[in-house]
């Protein structure tokens, strides 16, 4: 997605919103006071992937669900828990409507949540089957009951997978890494396409990029982008979602600043720049194709793609989204017919490969997730 501004126009955009503070009498202390503390932030965001606790009930499992993949990090779900059942349903307050009109990242989203709830309820002995409901437009349905936790190594990934929007170093993954990948994104109605060679990479790299030029030119995008960033540690810690600015190596600023350098400085040739250097560094795309373009088919991608991202980190890999031209509705037939599967429509883009770990991202707490089901009839 695109991000922030070049790493010149960065430096200078930081000088001069320290020196505007430092004129109004605030200097260090009072930029400081406005962002927040990264070390405080850091401390923060940890405590939140703390190792499981198997004596906090169904809290718990839901700080973990919570740790999910979603779009623009909006969180766009909440859990309505009763006796032996645990929802996960659509928060559409939280919407992206410029990018998502259909919310159709919305449900992927609560796939990726539901399945998180699923692979840590099996690993600490509350095992259960996830099923689809089309009430209230859409929604995954928790049965659980009790049995002997069972060990998983993508459960000991979840507090540890995060979407690296960072340059990766080039390097292959081995086929065995492929192929574990693409078993444990195997899911009923789901398919996988991973492209490793580089004139195909080459052609979906040209895609994403036509895409991203696209959306940069549109005010409403960047409007919508910029209700979603947190640009300082504060921020992203008093409202715990959002895309965190520091995990794309951005530098703290105050939240004013912040949304004007986004409108003054994000120009298409330089996010086009930065992309391609990030695209050019990855050695795999995946890309996920539902076998039908509806809310319970969504959900079944949301499933697919978490269990991906989980694999990958198990494996020492890093993700990235980069849905661009899948967002771009005009864009989407030539993605389906780049990759094989003319008429469908793709669901998803990612990349893949060797690269650093970023500070992490925000999320909300369980009072703002659980709702108890009967007060919520």
């Amino acid at each position: 997605m695109p991000g922030v501004p070049p790493s010149t126009t960065r430096r200078r955009l930081l000088a001069g919103g320290a020196g505007a503070l430092a004129a109004a009498g605030g200097g260090a202390w009072a930029w400081r006071r406005t962002t927040g503390s990264p070390t405080d932030y850091a401390r923060w965001a940890q405590a939140l992937r703390a190792p499981f606790d198997p004596n906090r009930g169904l809290g718990e499992l839901v700080r973990y669900a919570s740790l999910a993949a979603n779009g623009h990090n909006t969180q766009p779900w909440r859990f309505v828990a009763s006796a032996g059942l645990l929802r996960v349903q659509a928060d559409r307050t939280r919407r992206t409507p410029f990018v998502d009109p259909d919310d159709h990242h919305l449900f992927v989203s609560l796939g990726c949540a539901a399945e998180n709830l699923a692979i840590a309820g099996r690993a600490t002995g509350r095992p259960g089957a996830l099923e689809f409901e089309s009430d209230d437009g859409g929604r995954l349905a928790w049965h659980f009951g009790q049995a002997a936790p069972v060990a998983d190594r993508l459960f000991d990934a979840i507090a540890r997978r995060q979407s690296t929007r960072a340059t990766f170093d080039g390097r292959p993954i081995p086929a065995r890494d492929l192929d574990a990948l693409a078993r444990a994104a195997q899911e009923p109605g789901v398919r996988l396409v991973l492209r490793t060679d580089p004139a195909q990479r080459a052609a979906l790299r040209d895609l994403i990029l036509a895409a991203n030029d696209a959306q940069v030119a549109e005010p409403a995008f960047l409007d919508e982008l910029a209700r979603w960033i947190r640009f300082n540690p504060a921020s992203a810690r008093r409202l715990g979602d959002g895309l965190f600015s520091a995990t794309s190596g951005a530098p703290a600023l105050p939240d004013a600043i912040g949304r004007w350098s986004l409108r003054a400085f994000v120009t298409a040739r330089g996010e086009r720049e930065k992309l391609a250097r990030q695209l050019a560094s990855s050695p795999v795309f995946a890309v996920f194709v539902g076998d039908a373009a509806d809310p319970r088919h969504w959900t079944s991608v949301g499933r697919a793609c978490q269990r991906l991202c989980l694999a990958a980190t198990a494996l020492g890999l890093k993700v990235a989204f980069v849905n661009q031209a899948v967002e771009v509705a005009a864009l989407r037939p030539a993605l389906a017919s780049t990759i094989g599967e003319a008429g469908r429509r793709p669901d998803l883009v990612l990349r893949l490969g060797y690269g650093p770990s970023m500070p992490l991202s925000p999320r909300r707490g369980e009072a703002d997730l659980l709702v108890d089901g009967a007060s919520d009839a």
